[in-house]
């Protein structure tokens, strides 16, 4: 059964920062892709960073700079560090992991998902 397990989410004002883990389980292989994707109320949602087995990473251009994902390969979690944060990334930020994976940053290559974390940044 395959799970992913998100935290970290919270509230905090402009320029602040917050950290955000996933754990995933019951994948059978291990050369996991996985991501961050976002929702804010109203919008679709969107792809925010991407980190394969390698450390290979991929960033929308509105976060490059001050998000970083980053993977713990032995305990396959992954983490998206973010500072600098505006209100523009209130959102639930959701973890995404599947085995194959042609697009990163692309909701549409992933099958798998958590149950999201509610990040809110107020000015």
């Amino acid at each position: 059964h395959v799970q992913l397990v998100e935290s970290g989410g919270g509230s905090v004002q402009a320029g602040e920062s917050l950290r955000l883990s996933c754990v995933a389980s019951g994948f059978a292989g291990s050369n996991l892709y996985m991501a961050w994707f976002r929702q804010a109320p109203g919008k679709e949602r969107e792809g925010v960073a991407a980190i394969d087995v390698d450390g290979e990473t991929n960033y929308a251009d509105s976060v490059k700079g001050r998000f970083t994902i980053s993977l713990n390969r032995a305990q396959t979690m992954v983490y998206l560090q973010m500072s600098s944060l505006e209100p523009e990334d209130t959102a639930v930020y959701y973890c995404a992991a599947d085995l194959v994976i042609t697009e990163p940053l692309s909701q549409d290559e992933y099958r798998n998902w958590g149950q999201g974390t509610q990040v809110t940044v107020s000015s």
